[in-house]
């Protein structure tokens, strides 16, 4: 069977939303090749966590141990390798984040499977699989494809796939031995340090208002800030707006900042570098305020208004005032 393994990443109890969006990509592409997708969870006392995952997955496979109950490259590595030799997945898919960049390569090495690096897009293509990767800082989007039979294995960018509802699979449990000894290791897990958090969680946000160097200055924040309000949204902003310190770096939506999927993303003064719009694209409605028609950020909008924000702004929070008021 042309199985597609997906490993469940969580933290501190919760489960990463690159999981879900991991699962519901798998579970595409192995419709696709009359297969089915298998999520594979490592841990500790999270057997009870396993059923949120059991309607995107055909099988949760679930190895439990001591020395899995926090991530350590060295162990997640030795498990997920004795699973896949004997189980020789088409596929197996690790997120993109700091987890999945300090294993997927080790764990390539050691299988000797081609691997494929924050891809952006997958899709299924005769037995095979053609890939979507940024280059050039992600100024370009480069399409390609493997040129050796698999297995293979990917890492996907967070925020890059959409988590698409469907009819609930609700797969079983299968609890799994762990193959781990107790071999010295060369790294051990210390604790966990929290970043300094931010006023607010611009990730959890369902409409975003982000600024950009065309608001001018810090005095005008509160112009597009009262707007955000008016409509129920959260301010956020661009790199320029950190850099100048206008806002602090939790507002930052970009690549360097923080990767968001609001139902509408409103980008007010933002020209759309490649680094952010990478940080934005999974939004549901993108609409761009700019006064220079040949702006990037028109390339991904849905809606664009050309014009100057600074009597744009105000007519749209008069007339969210209006529409709350009725």
């Amino acid at each position: 069977m042309k199985e597609i393994l997906v490993l469940a990443e969580h933290r501190q109890g919760q489960w990463r939303d690159i999981t879900f969006e991991m699962l519901s990509k798998g579970r595409q592409l192995a419709e696709s090749l009359g297969s089915e997708v298998h999520a594979v969870v490592l841990g500790k006392g999270v057997a009870n966590s396993t059923e949120a995952l059991r309607p995107m997955a055909h099988r949760v496979l679930l190895v439990e141990d001591e020395r899995l109950e926090v991530f350590n490259s060295e162990t997640y590595q030795t498990v997920l390798a004795q699973l896949i030799t004997e189980r020789r997945p088409l596929l197996t898919l690790i997120g993109h984040s700091t987890l999945g960049m300090d294993l997927a390569p080790n764990l390539a090495i050691q299988l000797k499977m081609p691997l494929a690096t924050d891809c952006i897009g997958v899709d299924g293509k005769e037995g095979s699989f053609v890939l979507t990767r940024q280059i050039y800082g992600g100024k370009i989007n480069s399409t390609v494809s493997f040129n050796k039979p698999g297995p293979y294995l990917l890492t996907l960018r967070a925020g890059a796939f959409p988590v698409v509802q469907k009819e609930s699979l609700q797969g079983d449990v299968i609890p799994l031995p762990s193959p781990l000894t107790d071999g010295i290791l060369a790294k051990r897990f210390l604790g966990y340090v929290e970043a300094a958090l931010s006023d607010v969680d611009i990730t959890q946000a369902d409409i975003l208002v982000s600024v950009g160097r065309g608001i001018k200055g810090p005095e005008n924040l509160p112009l597009v800030k009262e707007f955000a309000e008016a409509i129920g949204g959260t301010l956020s902003c661009s790199r320029p707006v950190v850099d100048k310190k206008w806002l602090p770096k939790g507002r930052q939506v970009g690549t360097s900042g923080k990767t968001v999927k609001p139902k509408v993303y409103i980008a007010v003064g933002i020209s759309g570098a490649f680094q952010h719009i990478g940080g934005m694209k999974g939004a549901g409605t993108v609409i761009a305020i700019n006064k220079d028609p040949k702006a990037p950020i028109f390339g991904v909008a849905h809606y664009g208004i050309v014009g100057d924000l600074f009597k744009i702004i105000p007519a749209l929070k008069e007339k969210a005032k209006e529409l709350r008021q009725r």
